[in-house]
């Protein structure tokens, strides 16, 4: 695209100063950078992503709260984590992280296993430990 082509629509960046580095052509055809404040499908895709996460989030603390999950499963989604990104923050296998988001597992684990999660969430051991989704 040319680089006065470059799109200035309204985003979540037009809100802020922030401006995103694009690449363009300048009028001698070759390529150089241009700002750009937004574009309109490239911000519904991220609000698309946002709400999706923010949905993800909400079913999780429900889960935990309704007793069928550990909060483990809330953190991981709060902090927009996968099975193997969180299995490779703890160093555990996949299906022992699993394993831990089952209530009656995740009653019986101990501090220091406790520990390596709160760890890779951010958070302190009682902050993990007493969290009920309310």
């Amino acid at each position: 695209m040319k680089k006065e082509e470059v799109p200035q629509d309204e985003s979540n960046l037009s809100k802020t100063d922030l401006k995103e580095l694009c690449y363009a052509t300048d009028s001698e055809g070759n390529y150089t950078t241009a700002l750009s404040t937004g574009w309109e499908p490239k911000t519904i895709a991220l609000n698309n992503s946002i709400k999706d996460i923010e949905e993800r989030v909400e079913n999780a603390r429900m889960a935990v709260k309704e007793g069928k999950s550990s909060p483990i499963v809330y953190f991981m989604e709060l902090t927009k984590m996968d099975w193997m990104t969180l299995a490779d923050y703890v160093d555990m296998w996949q299906w022992r992280v699993k394993r831990h988001c089952k209530p009656s597992i995740f009653k019986k684990l101990s501090d220091a296993k406790l520990a390596k999660y709160a760890e890779a969430f951010d958070i302190t051991v009682d902050e993990l430990k007493n969290f009920k989704g309310e």
